[in-house]
């Protein structure tokens, strides 16, 4: 574990099946200390399928956090010692019911860097072929493809209020924009 420059040891107060919670006391100015927790997570994907069309793969997600469906890209965390891409293709057909000839890194970045040390590798997958879904039996998915500008109006008019899919989105699109303008 990760401990802040002149903290104490982090004391890990959880440890769950898929992350951690540590507490730092963190040094203050005059002396004093400051008590953090915060959560070491192993990292995680998020894949936009896009067909030749342009169409993208989107899943409704009952997520028990929210206690709603949520629009998204599909998504998972990494299992120890797992490439980025290798988990993205293992999540894109798991959770979508498509395998993809390519996989092209977007970018990443850190879902919420107040709390937790979770880094999110985003990706963009083509060529895209149905197989069987894989889902786990706690998983609640439906796979909705769309057009990207749906897509973008659904964020706009709050649809879409996933932060993982909504920061991917956005690389998607600047990654697509200097694509063509050869950039």
């Amino acid at each position: 574990m990760i401990g802040c420059v002149g903290s104490t040891a982090p004391e890990i107060i959880l440890r769950g099946s898929v992350f951690a919670v540590e507490r730092l006391l963190v040094p203050l100015a005059g002396g004093a200390t400051a008590a953090r927790e915060i959560v070491r997570h192993p990292g995680a994907v998020c894949v936009i399928g896009e067909f030749d069309d342009g169409r993208l793969v989107t899943i409704r997600n009952f997520r028990v956090a929210t206690n709603q469906w949520m629009v998204e890209f599909c998504a998972g965390k990494l299992e120890l010692g797992e490439p980025p891409a290798q988990a993205a293709l293992r999540e894109l057909e798991e959770e979508t019911g498509y395998s993809a000839a390519s996989i092209e890194s977007l970018g990443i970045f850190y879902t919420s860097p107040g709390f937790t040390d979770e880094r999110m590798h985003a990706f963009v997958a083509r060529g895209l072929t149905p197989c069987p879904a894989r889902l786990q039996p706690d998983e609640r998915i439906e796979v909705v493809i769309r057009d990207p500008c749906e897509f973008e109006r659904m964020i706009h008019g709050g649809a879409v209020a996933d932060g993982k899919s909504i920061a991917a989105f956005l690389l998607w699109r600047l990654h697509r924009a200097q694509r063509t303008s050869g950039g």
